[in-house]
């Protein structure tokens, strides 16, 4: 749950860590935390408050190790905490987010994505090990990638019998049963990947990419699975949409890996379905229920 702490309070534990603020806006809101711009000894910096400060230090990790002038991350500068929450200090960057451009201003600015996309695939993974969702010291949670495609399906961490009187029990098997079927066609790369990629968390100045934000969900594996997410939200997004359409003229090994691709969008969409089946958004639960069909019709 979002936090909604008062201003009083947030301005008294800034102060008290970092000095007067000396400026203050809201910036639009993320979905799990309170957002604003800060302006501290003449500097611009953007505010997170948050219910835990896990994602945080994962975004200073991710700072620390893959931040390059082509891969543009911005810098934390702190994390601390706010009445029983955490907060994070980053250094603003300037620029929309892809989700914010029009249909006319996306097209100047795709193969500038693309570019940044190959400098995530290529960032260094010194001092890191697993697969699969990584933690803020680099440590993946699976053994392989085939192991963290598989995980949706795990009864341990995935309860699909607990969300049967939302989600039909034959449906769920279908698909889980599809994706075990798919997953040995993909490989065992080990790269950098962003993980929400192409949407809220990428912005520009109409020129460059100006950063790549929100690593809380990053991974260790196929770097076609960024790719993979911009292919699954294209009918939900705009920004998607263009930046598929530049994917499939551009990008000639996609032709090549379909079915890898296609395993990668239906464990993007169980996921999906899983969350939304778990909190209760019927809304979104039976789109993502429907994408799934699309990608892999059973």
């Amino acid at each position: 749950m979002k936090p909604r702490l008062s201003h009083q309070a947030i301005t008294s534990a800034l102060q008290r860590d970092l000095g007067p603020i000396s400026a203050w806006t809201s910036v639009s809101q993320g979905e799990e935390s309170q957002v604003f711009g800060i302006r501290l000894a003449n500097e611009d910096f953007i505010l997170r408050i948050n219910r835990l400060a896990e994602s945080f230090h994962k975004d200073a990790f991710c700072y620390r190790h893959f931040a390059s002038a082509s891969l543009p991350i911005p810098q934390i500068l702190s994390i601390g905490e706010i009445e029983g929450h955490a907060y994070c200090v980053s250094r603003r960057v300037m620029g929309k987010t892809l989700q914010d451009l029009t249909p006319a201003e996306l097209p100047a600015i795709v193969g500038r994505v693309d570019e940044v996309m190959h400098a995530i695939a290529d960032a260094p993974l010194d001092d890191t090990v697993g697969f699969g969702r990584f933690d803020a010291s680099g440590s993946g949670g699976h053994a392989s990638w085939r192991d963290f495609l598989a995980a949706v399906a795990n009864p341990q961490h995935h309860d699909w019998p607990g969300q049967e009187s939302t989600v039909d029990r034959h449906w769920i098997d279908r698909h889980l049963r599809l994706l075990a079927e798919l997953i040995p066609l993909c490989p065992e790369s080990r790269c950098l990947v962003h993980g929400d990629f192409g949407s809220n968390n990428v912005l520009t100045d109409g020129l460059a990419i100006t950063g790549v934000i929100d690593w809380s969900e990053a991974l260790f594996g196929d770097p076609l699975y960024d790719v993979a997410n911009i292919f699954f939200w294209r009918p939900w997004l705009a920004c998607m949409e263009v930046q598929a359409r530049f994917f499939e003229k551009h990008r000639a090994d996609l032709s090549t890996n379909v079915q890898t691709l296609r395993c990668y969008q239906l464990r993007i969409g169980l996921q999906q379905v899983f969350e939304c089946a778990s909190t209760g958004d019927m809304a979104d639960l039976r789109w993502a229920m429907a994408r799934c069909e699309e990608i892999a019709p059973t």
